[in-house]
């Protein structure tokens, strides 16, 4: 690996993302608040535009070989980069983004990047049918890329979580010299500090969906390639905190009764947010947790996946128990009946 590339591509960034902050309303990358908003001022937005691209010229410029002998890992990011700029100009629906998201997870499972196998239990390997290889890639691939960008809500959250995740898959790549772990790692966490120095509280500018989608399918091409070294059940908790999110506002949505895909502030940030009031102390607790999460999915890389996951689905448990908007206190005054009610219409 060219120790070389990372620094090049964090000066890249730095300096896109400057020009994009300066000029982002000329284009029309600029994010006005709503009801379901953290900010209350406009923005600028689509830094992805400017961080992702940053990778992809380093490499043009810099390592061409290498971009070519992994076209079609760089190839399925762009994809899904470019569905997500378009979505930060036009607002495009969730069945665009999945179609888009479905050929680059056809051209990963072409290239052998893909879940054949869940896991040994019991002394048998839980090998998936070559029927349900895909589909069961693309789910996975949608579904993380997805719950990614439902974690960018606050300023730094997304980035600092992808951070982590990246740090962790770079600990495995350079444990078993896998060169795609070490280099995409490596090349998102530079990328992602020169965003951030733009993104911290109070940020400069947004990732965008340009940024949010491309990110999460980074992390989910690298679960997958870590599984060649390491048990499913521990890359579950190397990128577990955008999957307990996800479950866990899903759950709540339908224990009221409503769609599961309905947009919310039901959130882990948007309660934490609430209890605080700070941004900086809930983005910082938020990436300690994925931090431990990430340092025991690396400790237990090689343990017994029906252990790992028992323990994981404790830990789902006490989160949704934990995060859960509806544990309020009694307001003075209100009788259990209007206080039960209220609770009922949250």
């Amino acid at each position: 690996m060219n120790l070389i590339l990372p620094i090049v591509i964090f000066f890249i960034s730095v300096i896109l993302i400057a020009l994009l902050v300066k000029y982002a309303s000329r284009i029309g990358l600029v994010d006005v608040p709503n009801e379901r908003s953290m900010h209350e001022r406009v923005v600028p937005r689509g830094a992805g535009l400017a961080f992702v691209s940053s990778v992809f010229l380093a490499l043009l410029f810099f390592d061409l070989d290498y971009l070519l002998r992994y076209y079609y890992v760089y190839a399925a990011i762009a994809i899904v980069f470019i569905v997500g700029l378009w979505d930060d100009y036009r607002d495009i629906s969730p069945k665009i983004k999945f179609i888009f998201i479905f050929f680059a997870s056809l051209l990963l499972y072409l290239n052998d990047i893909a879940v054949f196998s869940l896991g040994v239990y019991f002394g048998y390997e839980l090998i998936l049918p070559s029927w349900l290889v895909f589909p069961f890639t693309f789910f996975a691939m949608a579904g993380y890329t997805n719950a990614l960008n439902l974690m960018d809500g606050l300023d730094g959250l997304a980035a600092s979580i992808s951070m982590v995740i990246f740090v962790a898959f770079l600990a495995i790549g350079l444990q078993y010299k896998d060169e795609l772990l070490i280099t995409l790692s490596s090349f998102f966490i530079a990328t992602l500090i020169a965003f951030l120095l733009f993104n911290w509280n109070p940020a400069k500018i947004f990732m965008g969906d340009s940024g949010s989608l491309a990110l999460g399918m980074v992390v989910v091409i690298l679960s997958v390639k870590a599984l060649e070294y390491i048990t499913p059940a521990s890359v579950l908790f190397i990128m577990a905190l955008p999957i307990l999110d996800t479950f866990i506002v899903m759950t709540r949505r339908i224990q009221r009764g409503i769609s599961p895909f309905q947009a919310d502030k039901n959130h882990m940030h948007h309660f934490l947010y609430n209890v605080k009031g700070d941004v900086k102390y809930t983005v910082m607790i938020l990436t300690m947790m994925q931090a431990i999460f990430s340092i025991i999915g690396y400790q237990v890389s090689q343990a017994n996946n029906f252990i790992s996951l028992i323990l994981f689905g404790l830990l789902f448990y006490i989160y949704l128990n934990l995060f859960d908007q509806r544990l309020k206190r009694r307001k003075k005054g209100e009788t259990k009946e209007e206080y039960r009610a209220r609770r009922e219409s949250q």
